[in-house]
């Protein structure tokens, strides 16, 4: 697969050229990372969607309560108790930004992900014949890192 080719798929889907070099654990870190800001974009957009449509609601608090018998009144064309006080609603146009921004969040989440797996795609494509090995050991006194370069 040609780099740019990887970059493309990559962006488009991200995991998949990863998957093609032998990258399995970077395609499932791509991959969760993918299902999991879809999944939280998609809740925190409900979350938008509630706090935008009740910005003007109000719930009952309390209802008239009858002094002798110590129950609700009731409305005696519904049947229902008569509220007496209302609380106003909690979205306020404050919260109702800040929820429009956590959605935004998770959108841009999504959108670095698929940069940021094109763009693994394109130089793991670059490098997928350089045949290397990098690691670091740890002994009890100190720490160094190690290289190992095969030529064909």
């Amino acid at each position: 697969m040609s780099p740019r080719r990887a970059f493309l798929t990559s962006l488009l889907l991200p995991g998949y050229a990863q998957t093609v070099f032998g990258r399995d654990r970077a395609a499932m870190l791509f991959t969760v990372v993918e299902v999991g800001s879809i999944g939280m974009a998609r809740k925190a957009a409900l979350d938008l969607a509630e706090a935008k449509g009740m910005p003007r609601d109000s719930v009952v608090a309390t209802y008239q309560i009858d002094p002798v018998t110590g129950l609700a009144v009731l409305d005696p064309k519904t049947g229902l108790p008569i509220p007496e006080t209302w609380v106003t609603s909690r979205y306020t146009a404050d919260r109702i930004n800040a929820r429009r921004t956590h959605y935004e969040d998770w959108i841009a989440a999504i959108i670095f992900n698929h940069l940021f797996s094109g763009a693994d795609a394109y130089v793991a494509a670059n490098l997928w014949d350089f045949r290397t090995n990098i690691g670091v050991v740890a002994t009890p006194h100190s720490a160094g890192v190690y290289a190992s370069l095969r030529l064909r």
